[in-house]
């Protein structure tokens, strides 16, 4: 069987990372997305392991980045899976709503929303075209509405407007054979996590792995923890 091919935005370290390491474990090809060479180093870190990575600098800040790592991307094959999982958390953790400029919370959404926008409007119409494609956005449980609270407020909002996204792209290509879902990794111990987090980078993998690996009637438009439902 030929080999499914898996774009991973901030692919280089945590989650990220993990996430790559186990879909190619899976045998899918995996194309991994960084900035600064980042994800070039990333890839020959796995591929040492006899998985099957690539990467190619990325800054889904910017269009035309954008559009060259989904050329390189297609190069290898038609994109099968996207995961868009790259996210800035450019506030303090005890940081409250005035704490955060004007300039902060565009750099947030710049990144964590529109980046994610910028790689759908590049991929996802060629799954369309092809019946078949699975896209899974990494949000938070600091962007769930039904447990909101205050701090860290661009950061928290910019996470709800991407769950927001993913609802909406679902319900616009229900019937396409493209599944678009939402999840949480909980609390993890990443760069963003912080070395207190009780759940690993693998725990933290596991639900978007899930969801890039569902059956053509799996759920769509949905916000999952721990492969279950979570309000959102």
């Amino acid at each position: 069987m030929e080999s499914k091919v898996a774009l991973i935005t901030g692919g280089n370290r945590g989650i990220g990372l993990e996430i790559a390491r186990q879909l190619a474990s899976l045998r899918y090809t995996v194309v991994v997305g960084a900035r600064d060479g980042k994800a070039e180093q990333a890839a020959l870190h796995l591929a040492a392991d006899g998985l099957a990575v690539t990467g190619h600098p990325l800054d889904v800040d910017d269009d035309r980045s954008v559009a060259d790592f989904v050329a390189a991307a297609e190069r290898v094959g038609p994109p099968a899976v996207l995961v868009n999982n790259a996210g800035i958390h450019p506030e303090a953790h005890d940081g409250t709503f005035f704490d955060s400029p004007l300039e902060t919370w565009r750099r947030t959404f710049e990144t964590n929303l529109f980046g994610a926008l910028r790689m759908c409007l590049q991929v996802v119409p060629g799954m369309v075209k092809r019946r078949n494609g699975r896209v899974v956005n990494i949000g938070s449980g600091l962007g769930q509405l039904d447990r909101m609270a205050g701090g860290r407020p661009a950061y928290r909002a910019s996470k709800v407007a991407l769950t927001a996204m993913t609802r909406v792209l679902a319900a616009d290509l229900a019937g396409s054979g493209v599944l678009v879902n939402a999840m949480t990794p909980g609390w993890v111990r990443t760069q963003i996590g912080g070395p207190d987090a009780p759940r690993t980078p693998a725990e933290g993998a596991d639900t978007a792995v899930w969801l890039c690996t569902l059956p053509d009637d799996g759920p769509n438009g949905l916000f999952f923890r721990d492969r279950a439902i979570a309000p959102w």
